[in-house]
């Protein structure tokens, strides 16, 4: 996503992503995200109850990977990578952190968040509009999507794709179409609630990583309102991550067994966390 402070961003994602021509592309999204930012309020200031955690179980994680979305399905672990030549859609063995199977995103694509729905995988991309749609057990790519706007985050709450695009808006998709069939705005206390990132759908709330954040913001998904924060602080220890990019950005849900599991883009280790109330 995108930086908070242009000109340390600038080099650093141009290379990554090695766009070419890009730079103008930059300067619109930063000014258009510009707004956003500056709307930002500071999460978990509000009257919301603050949850903290426990780790219940610590497993391995792939730190290559960019993470931008998590899904827990079939006992496995879905993730899709991020990155423009090396965006991916993966399987993952949970226990062990190993890439079962792999489907690659080619340039120009950057891919982002992903969710499973009716027996098909749904995975945006960043900036251009255009998501891929796989079969859930095989992920054979079975075709293409279009939406307005940047992808960042994607859930479901069986009925609708709800997607998150950077601001303080979520936005319900018909999968038939995806035609836009409401959007909710995520407020705390009237204050709006920017830089939403990757979903989860949990036991009737949304759960949104916020960018560059160590909270999940729990969200009424008919009010837009925040109705609690997740404090996850200290997940990892000290030097195990250098890169400035390397955020808490990934959430999944057992539903069967009632586990919720972490992680962030280029972590080391993805957690199985319960939740604690302060």
């Amino acid at each position: 996503m995108l930086a908070r402070n242009l000109f340390s961003w600038w080099p650093k994602k141009l290379v990554r992503t090695a766009l070419s021509g890009a730079l103008l592309i930059s300067i619109q999204t930063f000014a258009c995200q510009s707004a956003s930012v500056a709307n930002l309020k500071t999460p978990g200031k509000g009257t919301a109850p603050i949850y903290g955690y426990e780790v219940v179980h610590t497993f391995p994680h792939d730190r290559s990977a960019f993470t931008q979305g998590l899904v827990f399905h079939d006992g496995k672990l879905l993730e899709s990578t991020g990155q423009v030549g090396h965006s991916s859609l993966r399987r993952i063995e949970l226990e062990t952190g190993k890439v079962q199977q792999q489907v690659d995103v080619d340039a120009p694509y950057f891919a982002e968040g992903i969710t499973v729905l009716k027996g098909k995988i749904y995975q945006l991309t960043w900036q251009q509009g255009v998501g891929f749609i796989y079969d859930a057990w095989t992920l054979e790519k079975l075709g293409e999507f279009n939406y307005r706007g940047e992808g960042w985050g994607l859930t479901n709450d069986g009925q609708s794709l709800v997607l998150s695009d950077g601001s303080n808006r979520i936005r319900f998709l018909d999968p038939a179409n995806f035609e836009v069939r409401r959007t909710i705005t995520v407020v705390e206390g009237g204050t709006p609630v920017s830089q939403l990132n990757e979903l989860e759908y949990i036991q009737d709330e949304i759960y949104a990583n916020v960018w560059h954040n160590n909270r999940i913001a729990r969200i009424d998904p008919r009010t837009g309102a925040v109705a609690g924060w997740i404090e996850l602080s200290g997940l990892l220890g000290q030097g195990e991550v250098s890169d400035e990019e390397a955020v808490l950005n990934g959430i999944a849900y057992d539903e069967t067994n009632g586990r919720l599991f972490v992680t962030g883009k280029l972590w080391p280790k993805l957690f199985e966390i319960r939740l604690i109330r302060k």
